[in-house]
């Protein structure tokens, strides 16, 4: 499968058992005895899916997984002795995708980490089908969010969809008039200052990323890599 799964498990035995069957799967493993290894192999390494255990040295699974959920949605298998339901909760609610009690089965392991994994790669495809990026930006049509330099930007709907006819149409100059029909509707009897003003607020959100907006003098906009 060509995968990368980070293993964090301090049991040397269970690490090992655990690695094994995944390898013998065709997966590449990386393990961690603790968190803070952990977290160091993540920076380090592309990492597939996350096989991470509670109850760790130095910083445990909880903590290990609220990191990593800042900044990826890589899936995340947690492992724990307890079958605490409040653990298990805890464990959904900071983002972990599966929840596997010990002791268990190392091929069940395996099974779900492969199912998740094609779950993951289903959500990332559709994602890219209704993704654009460029420059920098990154807007989602699906959950109607946008991105500058890795940070969520809230724009109103219209700013939203004005930003993101400009950027379907990058490269070509878009006249006041045409996003009007287009954004606005033909039966709208505003005038063209209605566009520039959105763009200029719109300017404001993108903040460095606002350059990427030209003007173009007595015609209208154009969005430019």
């Amino acid at each position: 499968m060509g995968k990368t799964v980070l293993l964090v498990e301090d049991e040397q035995r269970l690490r090992e058992i655990i690695s094994d069957y995944f390898r013998n799967e065709g997966f590449e493993v990386v393990g961690a005895e603790d968190g803070k290894q952990a977290l160091a192999l993540f920076e380090q390494r592309v990492i597939h899916l996350i096989i991470l255990d509670i109850m760790l040295p130095e910083i445990d699974g909880w903590s290990v997984c609220r990191q990593i959920r800042r900044e990826s949605t890589v899936p995340v298998i947690m492992l724990t002795a307890r079958s605490d339901e409040e653990d298990t909760l805890l464990g959904f609610e900071l983002g972990a995708d599966e929840y596997v009690t010990k002791p268990f089965s190392p091929k069940v392991l395996v099974a779900r980490a492969k199912t998740l994994l094609k779950r993951a790669e289903g959500a990332v495809a559709q994602s890219a089908e209704h993704t654009l990026s460029v420059s920098g930006i990154i807007l989602n049509r699906l959950s109607r969010t946008i991105f500058v330099d890795g940070q969520e930007v809230i724009l109103t709907h219209k700013e939203f969809e004005l930003l993101m006819y400009l950027m379907e149409n990058r490269g070509i100059v878009l006249s006041r008039q045409h996003l009007l029909d287009h954004l606005w509707g033909y039966d709208y009897y505003g005038d063209d200052r209605t566009v520039d003003t959105h763009i200029k607020k719109l300017r404001n959100k993108l903040g460095t990323r606002a350059r990427h907006i030209s003007t173009v003098i007595r015609v209208g906009y154009k969005f430019e890599e």
